[in-house]
């Protein structure tokens, strides 16, 4: 089937063959003049071509058309951008959130304005190219694919073939993930500092090496099998000064943590450590011993509020509510070990239930 011409200039944008579309789009000015793909497809081409003027005039002519594309809005904020005017960038971005609050690329505009945001860095992102990031996307260049797919195939049947005809060493089940796609860059380690203290409240002040530290902590420990203190330094990172993408890293590392069994929860704090500093305990694991009390419980929930130490009815190191999901079966009258979750409910502490262990004994 024939292709008409905005079709074909889609498919040359979509190459990066940004001439070719602009001389294509140029041949049929008379008939698709007053279309708005027309304007808004010759506006991207010439954006992306670096022809910032032209592009401007497209985009202006497809927005006499209509007014919320979000296409159109983040090509109009990427001019804005480029020309060091972040309010007025700021306004296009805001306009794309309230029609699509999770745009990827107006969230990631937005934050490398608060923290890049001066004209020195806008300059060298628009010489080197990185500002392209923020410009409508094309989506994935074909050409691309191919040339990283062919050498992956090519690389699939080499093993292949080397699995059939030379023994391989199969590591045992449980290996960690891999994170060197999670190796903080150059740049992430010369920028690895939220710039503007005042813009945000933080629990932790580190220097740019503390940061460094303690995300490699947090990495070494989740490969060491130590969650629960790497889940610590992920903390002490996403409530400190570290920049946003530590954070971002963080927050990816700490989905890779995993949940415990009674026999394999190592490295848990006391309560006495989760009172004095809870923001850094967050998401951890514990082990704690204690008594139940006011239990309320239905069909699908159970609560009650823990006491903390009191299985040997001597004393009480604190009271937090507890919750289970699953209904444990749970001997009021006894003593009970619980392995649970450390939560923050309303500002308070409280824990969320995974198991229960009691002993038969009386």
């Amino acid at each position: 089937m024939a292709r008409d011409v905005l079709d074909e200039a889609k498919i040359l944008l979509g190459r990066r063959q940004f001439s070719k579309a602009i001389k294509l789009l140029e041949g049929r000015a008379e008939i698709y003049s007053q279309d708005f793909e027309y304007n808004l497809l010759f506006a991207i081409a010439c954006l992306y071509l670096g022809d910032t003027g032209t592009a401007s005039v497209f985009f202006q002519k497809a927005r006499n058309i209509r007014l919320t594309d979000t296409r159109l809005l983040l090509g109009q904020a990427a001019l804005f951008l480029r020309r060091g005017d972040t309010d007025r960038a700021l306004y296009y971005y805001l306009e794309i959130l309230d029609n699509d609050p999770q745009n990827k690329i107006a969230i990631a505009a937005i934050e490398f304005i608060r923290i890049n945001g001066d004209y020195n860095t806008i300059c060298r992102w628009v010489d080197t190219g990185r500002i392209e990031q923020f410009y409508p996307s094309l989506g994935l260049n074909p050409y691309k694919i191919a040339g990283i797919t062919f050498p992956i195939i090519a690389c699939v049947l080499g093993i292949v073939l080397v699995m059939l005809f030379i023994p391989v060493h199969r590591p045992s089940a449980g290996n960690r993930a891999d994170l060197s796609s999670l190796a903080l860059t150059i740049e992430e380690r010369r920028n690895i500092q939220e710039t503007n203290l005042a813009s945000g409240s933080f629990a932790y002040i580190m220097s740019a090496s503390q940061i460094n530290e303690s995300y490699e902590k947090a990495q070494n420990y989740f490969l060491s099998y130590r969650d629960n203190l790497s889940q610590v330094e992920i903390n002490r990172i996403l409530n400190s000064n570290a920049s946003v993408y530590v954070k971002q890293k963080a927050n990816i590392l700490m989905g890779y943590l995993e949940e415990p069994g009674f026999d394999t929860l190592k490295d848990f704090p006391s309560y006495k450590n989760v009172q004095n500093e809870p923001v850094l305990y967050l998401d951890c694991w514990v082990v704690w011993s204690g008594r139940v009390s006011n239990v309320v419980q239905t069909e699908t929930l159970y609560k009650c509020d823990f006491l903390i130490g009191y299985d040997t009815m001597e004393n009480v190191e604190g009271i937090v509510p507890l919750s289970f999901d699953v209904i444990p079966l749970i001997d009021n009258e006894k003593p009970v070990k619980v392995l649970a979750k450390i939560k923050s409910v309303d500002g308070r502490l409280a824990l969320e239930g995974r198991a229960v262990h009691q002993s038969v004994k009386n």
